[in-house]
């Protein structure tokens, strides 16, 4: 097996930085790494600490370079035949970590990069159970880190606190967008470069690291986000839409799907839900539809999308999925209709609807401020709304569920007034409903 480069950046946080190599020489295989770090001209001892350390390739900078570029200083000095980890130093891992990953990304050629979940649930890379303390932490993650297959969930998108690419697609790529120093948002696009190119991205639930998530950057937060802003800009000019394309996911959809053998998905953004579809329903077949040629692009990577409905060549779906269509289309009836000829007999169309009578919007209309900032929605809705308009369109109500927003005292009040009028919904924002075609 090949062995692999451990990539470190520091800036401070002497630490964390302690605290993640000695997990990593306590937790990995000997003669199968090395560890390169790069200090980006640390303050607090960091550059002393590590001038005493034996068995570390390090760079001290004279000045903060950032991330990107200080990983792609680590690449250039890397050993040549290595698969290259990125690793977080505010990290620590645990037993199994590293065997793990490789096995994952030596599995099929196409796998280009994988990654591990942590503590935190950014980009849904969260496990799935938690912990008191480090020794816990370590007892569990030892019986969550036994490699299975079956636990190898594809993305669009893996954080880059723990990355570890293939050599040979590295190769190609070359190194890390330097345009996102000092850092953020670099793999996002290290992500789709990857996936451009043919490659798969996996993140291995077998595999679990802590991550405290205390950088330097979130420390002085007007920084922060000017650097953020500064890095979605370039994004948006790289790749033609916005990074909150990747957490596009219609999870309140999912919850209440019911097994399908054969989806159809609306407006399929990236692939986000359609790789959710793939992990969690194995066996399905999974197809969607995308307009923006920039998003379709990245999603037909992963399956077969179309820019329209009439282009769609198969009539036998389980299942339909539209998201908030019906509060964009013009005529919600015609387009509820035209679906038909597309779901087998006994099929379901799921998606969510916006409460026009939530108490958000009756507060609007109380305190004369009434308007949308979504200026796309031209159709509104309450249940009633909903329920007539499947009568009209000859759809079963299968199934809804109201998603709640915690209410305030004078929210409570006003809800507690008018149920004594018209008793209705109103703590309700939105609806997933399921409609089953007749």
């Amino acid at each position: 097996m090949q062995n692999t480069s451990i990539i470190i950046v520091t800036y401070n946080h002497l630490d964390y930085t302690k605290d993640c190599i000695e997990s990593i020489k306590k937790y990995s295989q000997k003669g199968t790494y090395e560890i390169i770090v790069i200090d980006n001209s640390s303050t607090d001892g960091t550059k002393e600490w590590l001038k005493e350390q034996s068995n570390l390739k390090i760079i001290l900078n004279d000045e903060n370079l950032g991330f990107p570029k200080a990983c792609n200083q680590g690449i250039a000095i890397a050993e040549k035949e290595n698969d290259i980890l990125l690793l977080n130093n505010d990290t620590i891992v645990t037993k199994n970590w590293l065997d793990n990953l490789k096995i994952c990304l030596n599995s099929n050629p196409k796998i280009g990069a994988v990654g591990a979940v942590s503590n935190h649930n950014e980009n849904d890379q969260g496990c799935d159970f938690s912990y008191d303390d480090f020794e816990q932490m370590q007892q569990l993650a030892e019986i969550n880190n036994i490699s299975d297959t079956s636990r190898w969930e594809e993305k669009v998108f893996l954080i880059g606190f723990c990355l570890l690419i293939k050599r040979n697609v590295l190769n190609e790529i070359k190194f890390l967008d330097e345009n996102y120093t000092p850092g953020y948002i670099e793999d996002n696009a290290l992500s789709l470069e990857i996936i451009k190119r043919g490659y798969h991205l996996v993140l291995c639930h077998d595999v679990f690291i802590h991550h405290y998530l205390g950088t330097e950057f979130r420390k002085d937060l007007d920084k922060f986000y000017k650097i953020l802003n500064k890095n979605r800009n370039y994004f948006i000019n790289c790749w033609g839409f916005n990074t909150f394309t990747f957490d596009d996911v219609k999870n309140a959809s999912l919850k209440i799907l019911q097994p399908p053998k054969k989806i159809l998905e609306f407006n399929c953004g990236i692939g986000t839900t359609i790789l959710k579809l793939k992990y969690k329903y194995k066996n399905s077949i999974v197809h969607g539809i995308e307009p923006d040629k920039a998003k379709k692009e990245i999603a037909k990577h992963f399956t077969t999308v179309y820019e329209t409905l009439d282009q769609v060549k198969d009539y036998d779906y389980d299942c339909i999925l539209i998201g908030d269509i019906l509060e964009k289309v013009l005529n919600p009836k015609e387009f509820l209709n035209s679906l038909k000829k597309y779901l087998k007999d006994g099929g379901d169309v799921v998606g969510e609807i916006s409460n026009i009578a939530s108490i958000e919007n009756i507060e609007k209309l109380l305190n004369d401020s009434w308007y949308f900032i979504n200026n796309s929605r031209i159709n509104h809705y309450t249940i009633s709304d909903i329920k007539k308009l499947l009568e009209d369109t000859n759809y079963k109500l299968n199934f809804t569920f109201s998603w709640y927003k915690n209410l305030n005292t004078t929210e409570k009040t006003i809800i507690e007034k008018l149920n004594s009028i018209v008793p209705n919904n109103y703590e309700t924002v939105y609806y997933s409903f399921r409609f089953t075609k007749m």
